[in-house]
């Protein structure tokens, strides 16, 4: 099936008792068992399993194409369920522009339980010479956060496969609908699926997809389910309900996106635009190989200095600015403010996240900011 028609009909199947074209929530969290004491299904226990998070991680497996996904509560806590997997001393290679929540995650929980290196991951002299014998993990973000860099997924599984190192890549910006790692060969894909899955700034998650149901994924299953930090019922299901316009959804970004950044691009107040989609892009090339969209996310350096960065994001009227991406508002923030002292991120960077309001309405409000 087409990824559309996916995204409609993965996650959803009619109610045998009722015949309801939608899915209900099952909010039980123990199942009835048999006078055998067998159970009617898989459903034993809400923490292992249940109905509607069956369902997520159906439409998210199929999505992705892979042989298995699970659901998290955050996407934090699916990284960390990535970790956790591994075995005491294991050597992690990961972006030196990495998500700043899962690289506080390895520094502050990890130390002294795993080893890891954050570089330049797109060098491949950097890259080589940082594998050790004890290397189990190389951990992608592409198109990264928020310097939009993009790794050319490829060329890092061909030396990680030479060693028989895992390759995780965290998909978020990029969504299934723009970008699909497993088919491009590395064996897991990561996702906050609080941003463009729910899709609507209201909903909590993240996710884990599998190219392989192998020993790594049922170890990863076994902190989910031993863990815990699983989405309830209900979130599941407005989860499922959200990704039925994904697709849609995805691309209306993406438009804005592109329109916005050419804008941008050319105005006198900007120093540089970081967006894929823009042939400025350092890797372009790249990412029009790799990538079906070039994402709804963009960064933008501003011209002066650090007062002049806040004067601008503080004129914005209609961009809201909050931290977050993927909602169909669009969201500005000063990434450093919200990355902290240790930040190396540009004090004079924005990032957006492109909404889907009219595209000439964004940028009206950025030439009046601007100007």
């Amino acid at each position: 099936m087409k990824t559309e028609t996916i995204a409609i009909h993965a996650g959803n199947h009619t109610d045998d008792t009722t015949g309801a074209v939608v899915q209900p929530i099952i909010t039980s969290t123990t199942f009835e068992r048999l006078p055998d004491e067998s159970f009617r299904g898989e459903y034993i226990y809400s923490r292992s399993s249940n109905p509607n998070r069956t369902a997520l991680e159906n439409v998210l497996t199929k999505l992705e194409n892979g042989a298995a996904a699970a659901a998290f509560s955050s996407g934090n806590a699916a990284g960390m369920a990535v970790f956790q997997s591994l075995k005491p001393g294991t050597h992690i290679i990961a972006p030196d522009d990495m998500y700043h929540g899962l690289r506080n995650q390895l520094k502050q929980l990890f130390a002294g339980i795993l080893e890891f290196d954050f570089i330049d991951i797109d060098d491949t002299e950097i890259l080589k010479a940082h594998l050790k014998p004890n290397t189990g993990l190389i951990w992608i973000e592409t198109p990264s956060n928020p310097l939009l860099k993009v790794t050319d997924i490829k060329k890092i599984v061909s030396i990680a496969k030479e060693r028989n190192i895992k390759v995780a890549c965290d998909n978020t910006f990029a969504t299934p609908i723009c970008q699909q790692p497993l088919t491009l060969g590395a064996d897991l894909v990561m996702h906050s699926t609080t941003k463009y899955f729910g899709g609507h700034s209201d909903l909590m998650g993240g996710a884990l997809i599998t190219a392989e149901d192998n020993e790594w994924w049922q170890i990863i299953h076994n902190v989910q389910t031993m863990g815990g930090a699983i989405p309830s019922p209900v979130d599941c299901y407005y989860m499922v309900r959200s990704i039925k316009t994904l697709p849609y959804r995805v691309r209306g970004h993406v438009h804005n996106a592109q329109l916005l950044a050419e804008f941008l691009d050319a105005h006198a107040a900007v120093e540089q635009v970081l967006y894929p989609g823009l042939p400025s892009h350092p890797n372009h090339e790249v990412a029009k190989e790799q990538m079906i969209g070039f994402g709804g996310v963009l960064s933008f350096i501003l011209k002066g200095d650090r007062l002049n960065t806040h004067r601008v994001i503080n004129k914005l009227k209609l961009i809201t600015k909050a931290t977050s991406l993927g909602g169909v508002e669009s969201l500005i923030e000063h990434r450093a403010t919200m990355e902290g002292p240790d930040t190396k991120t540009p004090f004079n960077l924005l990032r957006i996240s492109v909404g889907l309001e009219h595209i000439d309405d964004l940028i009206a409000d950025f030439e009046q900011a601007l100007n």
